[in-house]
């Protein structure tokens, strides 16, 4: 039986909520990116962790993997057209954080050159 929600912002935390899933989400967003690229933007985030989370992602219909079968590996991370859905929302969380930020005077870190 198919879980039952009683509100759509339920629904929209369970799809993209938690710690990381609306990290990756949003770096994606940006466009293409491989694994190394990901762990570099989210030096926080754990090897295995952020595997996981790209195949819960990638299970959910937000992300798609593309394997180039070449050696060495080359495998390739983007959004999906349901992924690619979520733009605006994540802007807006963007947006919020950044105007968050300015007003309470919290540091925020931008990634790592590369």
């Amino acid at each position: 039986m198919p879980k039952r929600y009683h509100c759509p912002v339920e629904l929209a935390v369970d799809v993209v909520g938690g710690k990381w899933r609306p990290v990756i989400l949003a770096h994606l967003k940006e466009g293409v990116h491989r694994y190394g690229e990901l762990r570099r933007r989210m030096p926080g985030i754990s090897e295995k962790m952020l595997t996981q989370r790209l195949r819960e992602l990638e299970a959910d219909g937000l992300v798609r993997r593309d394997d180039h079968e070449t050696t060495p590996p080359h495998v390739e991370y983007r959004l999906t057209e349901e992924g690619l859905s979520l733009a605006p929302v994540l802007q807006a969380l963007y947006d919020w954080g950044a105007a968050r930020a300015a007003r309470t005077g919290t540091a925020i870190d931008g990634p790592p050159a590369t």
